[in-house]
Order: C-alpha cells, then structure tokens, then sequence
C-alpha cells in the first residue's frame, strides 16, 4: 500500500497545472491568465475577424462610425443647439469626445455577456474565464488607435488652416490613459456580466445604461459648462477626469487637477476590485443559471 502511494504521489507532482476548485472568491489565480496569454492572442484574432468578416466595409467601419456619430454631434449639439467647445472647431471636439467614449463603450457593452455569450465553451472546457474579457478590452485597442489615426488627420487639417489648437505635455500620459480606461471598462463590464447570469433584463438596460453616462461625461460639452460647486461630484465620474485630461492634453483646454485624477483612479479601481470578486464568485456557478 505505501509503495501504491508514492507512486501516485509521483505522477501527480509530473503534472504542470493541476486545477482545483477554488476555496473562496478572493482566490483569484491571476497568474493562470500569463500562462493562457496565447489563448487571450488567440481570441483577439477570433474577434477581430468575426466582427467585419462578412461586411461591405470591413475594417473601414473603425472609421465611418465615429465620422457618422461626430457629423450628428455636431449637427445637433453644435449648428442647432450651439453648445460652447471652448473655442476649438466643434467638428474636431466632438471628434475627440467620440474617439475615447467609443473604447469605453464597446468594451463595457462587449464584456458585460462574457458568460452568457460563451455558455457554450465554458461548459466544455476549462480555461480561465477573465482571459475573454481581457481579450475583448485588448481588441478594442487596436480599433481605438485606428479612430485615434483618424482624429490626429483631422487635427493636423484644422492646425495647419489656422485653428487656435495647444498640445500640452499632459499628452505624455495618454498611455495611462489607455490603462486606466481598459481597467474602468473591464471591471464594469465583468461586473455586468456577473449580474446578468441571474438577471437577463440587465442587458436590456446596458445600452440604454452607457447612453447615460455619455451624457454625464464631458463628450458633447466642455467642463466649464458645469457649475463650480457642481465640479467635485461631478469629477466622481472617473470618465470625467479621463475626457478631460485628453482634451487639455490635444487642446489645451480645462484644467489638470490632481485630485480630480486621484478620485477618477480610486474610483476605478474600486470597481474593477468588486468586478473581479463578483467575477471570480459567478464563474463557479453560472452554468446552473445561464
């Protein structure tokens, strides 16, 4: 009998991963994600070539979206109801807006039916379920740097024909920027997808849900539209602080407050914290519910 154990003990240290369930939901196995980095690679291809396989456009789309959305914006925000750009070119503001809330937006409306959306292959194959989120949030990137192509053209057209335009240092940051938007749209988007497992009209209301918090974000109106007193709460949209720390980083408009991008930040990732958790409670179960 103890000659049968050792052997047993030798063939599973031979294994390289063992999968176990998880004892609670803190226990988060981040580390499995670098190990099935190829797959997330892998998913980011499948996405990329699903999404504009069969179209007219292809990958022209990345482009016609946001002209189609800023030339609407700027019929009706600016021709009609003349809201104030601070003095940049309205076509170019509302260009800068759509630019940086459409990777929000699609990667929140994206991840939120992770489970849902992939019943199908979690119920027959382990792997670590945030790897699909993930891959979503990186895809997007690389449509976001097309449409950030896009609004550096059109800036350099209004530049060079006169427009009063100040690129800042705080351009620097648009790395962390990127960052800091990946993680916000991540941790909201899991947290979506958690909640939705059990209560399917949310995705009903997530479209109608991120069509709000535009409106609450500085997309189609500077920051200066809002009352002073009004400036902190309002910067409690961690979306806030990211829009207007781009348009003073291209325009040289607003303002910089350090303690507006402390907020933003803690905010994020307060959320992307609870996201993970109720990410990482859901996925032992969700097969029961989907």
């Amino acid at each position: 009998m103890k000659s049968e154990n050792l052997t047993v003990n030798a063939s599973v240290k031979e294994w390289d991963l063992v999968i176990k369930p998880k004892s609670n939901i803190f226990e988060l196995h981040l580390g499995d994600l670098w190990r099935y980095r190829d797959l997330i690679w892998l998913f980011v291809k499948r996405d990329l070539t699903i999404n504009y396989k069969q179209t007219i456009l292809g990958p022209i789309w990345f482009v016609v979206q946001p002209v189609i959305m800023t030339l609407i914006f700027t019929l009706v925000f600016g021709l009609f109801a003349r809201i104030s750009t601070d003095g940049v070119p309205p076509f170019l503001f509302y260009l800068a807006g759509n630019v940086v809330w459409a990777y929000f937006a699609t990667c929140v409306n994206e991840t939120s039916n992770t489970f849902v959306s992939n019943a199908s292959i979690f119920g027959k194959v382990y792997f670590p379920r945030l790897t699909v989120p993930i891959s979503v949030v990186i895809g997007t990137v690389v449509k976001f740097f097309v449409q950030l192509g896009l609004f550096i053209a059109v800036y350099l057209y209004f530049y060079l024909n006169g427009s009063d335009l100040k690129i800042t240092i705080a351009l620097l940051g648009l790395p962390l920027l990127i960052l800091q938007m990946g993680i916000l749209s991540l941790g909201v988007g899991i947290l979506i997808s958690s909640l939705v497992t059990k209560y399917r009209d949310l995705t009903l209301l997530m479209a109608f849900g991120v069509q709000i918090w535009m409106y609450a974000t500085p997309v189609i109106y500077p920051l200066s539209m809002i009352p002073e007193k009004y400036v902190f709460l309002y910067m409690f949209n961690p979306m806030a602080s990211i829009l207007e720390w781009f348009k003073y980083a291209v325009f040289g408009i607003g303002s910089l407050r350090p303690e507006f991008i402390l907020i933003s930040w803690m905010i994020t990732l307060l959320i992307f914290a609870i996201g993970l958790v109720m990410f990482n409670k859901i996925e032992k179960s969700f097969m029961d519910t989907v």
